[in-house]
């Protein structure tokens, strides 16, 4: 029987989410990439290489190597998103956004040292996840934050569709968590930490805020 045929090119532009998530997440593989966009890893693929060959990425060699923007790529994504804002009309609503997930930031943060560390004898010591009570308490804490993230990025993605993109990846890694796979709290390129810190970037880049 012969191979079924290519499945059709739909001719979506892909380049500029696949740049969009290099700007918000920096250096990352091809893997990573299409994790964070949605795609699959073939169109990823396809679409970093026509980034690279318009000058906007880079691929870096070594023993990790991966994607990021060059000079040239960060200008294009900063005119495009500031294009992007202004053509919606929706600055206002973004900004309002922003400021209701800054509330809730020094909230993550505060939980990341919690599921880091934990007191013993009373003094703060590396958490060897030994006591899986003490890890449930702080699960439940990122499930209550998560709850209340929820509608910021519904009204994100109201006013920009891209931002819905961090309600699933948000929800996929406190569902891996939860379910036992504990890196997904802070240490994988998908964990709660991770996708929160790009969407803190994001919304950084979107309005032209400067770290």
């Amino acid at each position: 029987m012969p191979p079924p045929p290519p499945a059709p090119d739909d001719g979506a532009d892909r380049g500029p989410a696949v740049l969009h998530t290099l700007r918000c997440g920096g250096h990352a593989d091809t893997g990573r990439v299409a994790a964070a966009t949605g795609l699959t890893a073939d169109e990823a693929e396809s679409a970093l290489i026509g980034l690279a060959i318009d000058g906007l990425v880079t691929r870096h060699p070594g023993p990790f190597p991966g994607w990021g923007l060059t000079d040239a790529g960060r200008a294009a994504h900063a005119e495009r998103t500031a294009r992007e804002l202004e053509e919606a009309g929706v600055r206002d609503a973004v900004a309002a956004a922003f400021e209701r997930f800054a509330v809730l930031n020094p909230e993550l943060l505060d939980l990341c040292t919690a599921w880091q560390l934990r007191p013993v004898d009373g003094v703060p010591a590396v958490n060897d996840h030994g006591d899986p009570a003490y890890d449930a308490r702080v699960l439940d804490r990122f499930a209550d934050l998560h709850r209340r993230a929820l509608p910021v990025c519904a009204d994100l993605a109201a006013a920009l569709p891209r931002f819905d993109r961090y309600r699933v990846r948000l929800t996929d890694a406190l569902d891996h968590a939860r379910a036992g796979a504990t890196e997904y709290v802070a240490d994988h390129t998908a964990s709660f930490h991770t996708v929160w810190a790009e969407l803190h970037e994001d919304l950084l880049a979107t309005l032209g805020i400067p770290r």
